[in-house]
């Protein structure tokens, strides 16, 4: 057997057409969407997700502002700042991005930001909407990876469905967003880190997600034949050769990296029906799902 791949690209260009045309009548209306997001401090992977971020706000037609704050910017004054943000009509969403400095507790400044302008989907109050299955806007990377096993045409009901990670932004949506029909839903079970025998869970699965940032932790040998498997982790990790030894970048002196996944690829494809691949598969949902949300949240505030 050898997997069909999900397309998340294709997914993306289609869910990206589909916005342009309610964006649209927005600007019909002389009204201008713009996403705001907060950097607090430099950090290298939060610039590449801003500079995605920035792009995909710009091909869409909404306006996209990064507002920087110097890293000793404590946990009062960047509250202040939500508040601000929260207050000011021009704001149509805004996204706190991560990590932030050492003495800032993230769930409090999330608790902070309007629920109407939570385009992460993180708020308490956004987060129960998405427990009584009434969500606006729900976390980014879990509404991707459940449209991108949607692209499957799998039937869900009674499917057995084993989630490996419990993150508040991937796991635990993933698992409610799966609860959402009273009678058309599966059966989700939630693996984590103090999972005691994982394999145990994934060999009787239907559809696997996992997205917990280990490269090669479910191996092909851990999955049920004709398993649908949607892999959300996104790892970078070094180039071997056939002797497994890094092969080194010439110009560089540096070894040569790729992008993988937390499934061992090679070894699944050959045992599920359908896989999404890294790269290609649920990354370019992420940014997708935020424009999404961005154009709800406007709704929520029109």
């Amino acid at each position: 057997m050898s997997a069909i791949l999900l397309d998340g690209e294709g997914l993306a260009k289609k869910i990206k057409d589909g916005l342009k045309a309610e964006i649209g009548e927005f600007k019909a209306k002389g009204k201008s969407l713009t996403l705001v997001a907060i950097q607090v401090g430099e950090n290298p992977a939060s610039r590449v997700y801003v500079n995605q971020q920035k792009k995909a706000c710009e091909e869409m037609g909404l306006v996209y502002e990064l507002k920087e704050l110097p890293a000793e910017t404590g946990e009062a004054e960047l509250l202040k700042f939500v508040e601000n943000l929260n207050d000011d009509a021009k704001v149509t969403g805004i996204i706190l991005q991560m990590p932030l400095p050492q003495g800032i507790n993230p769930r409090n400044i999330q608790t902070k930001i309007a629920p109407e302008k939570d385009v992460e989907g993180l708020n308490p109050y956004n987060m129960g909407l998405l427990v009584y299955g009434k969500q606006k806007v729900a976390p980014c990377t879990a509404m991707g990876a459940v449209e991108l096993l949607k692209t499957s045409g799998v039937e869900l009901k009674g499917r057995e469905v084993v989630v490996v990670g419990h993150s508040e932004i991937v796991g635990k949506p993933i698992a409610l967003l799966m609860l959402q029909s009273l009678m058309e839903s599966p059966t989700p079970t939630v693996c984590h880190i103090a999972t005691k025998d994982l394999s145990f869970h994934t060999r009787r699965a239907d559809i696997v997600f996992v997205g917990v940032g280990k490269p090669g932790l479910i191996k092909g040998s851990m999955l049920k034949p004709g398993a649908i498997v949607i892999d959300i982790g996104i790892n970078r990790v070094p180039v071997l050769n056939e002797k497994g030894e890094k092969v080194i970048d010439e110009k560089t002196g540096k070894p040569k990296m790729k992008t993988v996944g937390d499934v061992e690829f090679e070894k699944a494809v050959e045992v599920c029906s359908y896989i999404s691949p890294v790269p290609g598969g649920v990354g370019p949902l992420t940014v997708t799902m935020l424009i999404k949300n961005t154009v709800e949240c406007a709704k929520w505030q029109d």
